[in-house]
């Protein structure tokens, strides 16, 4: 799909997703997991129905992992055919106030209300100035990007279940099970506390709160 608009920024420098979509994609995946493993009673469920358990984690990780990574695509499409619209429009409005309309739609509404109609008129000459070229609304990279979240929401399920493979003891091995879910947990909220300019210890326990209670809704709620 192609459509020719002036130049947009389609490639934004550094990895493929952001830091917050990476840590959110993985913090998904960990609590599915986690609504599984914690349906576990190790000291009286037998081989077979662990087994079960943990087969049904990772087929509905892979599963979530597929619908996340379309939804990823079609969030993609949508926002990026919206903004090539808009500026469509904007270049071809009759008056100023026809485009600043159409500006105010798409910017944030923080920056809309600290806007004067002199910046909404410098922005739309700024904008009818860039050159015009083909831009995809469909690019590899977001195809790369649809697979990093596939790969993050089912990777994530590994660390959580692969103690009960390789340990004979399933008390052990859910032990084992929850102190990585906890620390990863942690991790995620110390990772995004680091990147928010936050107390990343102060973040990091609140995500283990948040997830341990998240998890424990699932549960509740037959998840």
């Amino acid at each position: 799909m192609t459509g020719k608009v002036a130049a947009v920024r389609d490639e934004p420098r550094g990895g493929i997703l952001d830091p917050v979509e990476r840590l959110s994609e993985i913090l998904f995946g960990l609590i599915m997991a986690l609504t599984f493993t914690g349906t576990i009673h190790a000291a009286g469920g037998g081989e077979e129905e662990i087994r079960a358990t943990l087969a049904g984690a990772i087929g509905c990780n892979i599963a979530w992992g597929i619908v996340d990574a379309v939804m990823y695509v079609m969030t993609v499409v949508v926002t990026r055919n919206r903004a090539l619209r808009a500026l469509v429009h904007v270049r071809g409005a009759a008056t100023r106030e026809e485009a600043a309309a159409v500006l105010s739609d798409v910017l944030p509404e923080g920056a809309v209300k600290v806007m004067t109609p002199r910046d909404f008129e410098g922005l739309r000459a700024w904008l009818k100035g860039l050159p015009e070229q083909r831009v995809r609304t469909l690019t590899l990279r977001d195809i790369r990007g649809a697979i990093a979240v596939f790969l993050l929401v089912t990777i994530s399920t590994f660390p959580v279940v692969v103690p009960f493979f390789f340990m004979g003891d399933a008390v052990r091995a859910l032990r084992l099970s929850n102190a990585v879910a906890l620390a990863m947990l942690f991790g995620i909220g110390w990772t995004l506390g680091k990147y928010a300019g936050m107390h990343p210890l102060r973040t990091g326990v609140a995500m283990l709160g948040i997830g341990v209670v998240l998890v424990g809704l699932t549960i509740a709620l037959g998840g």
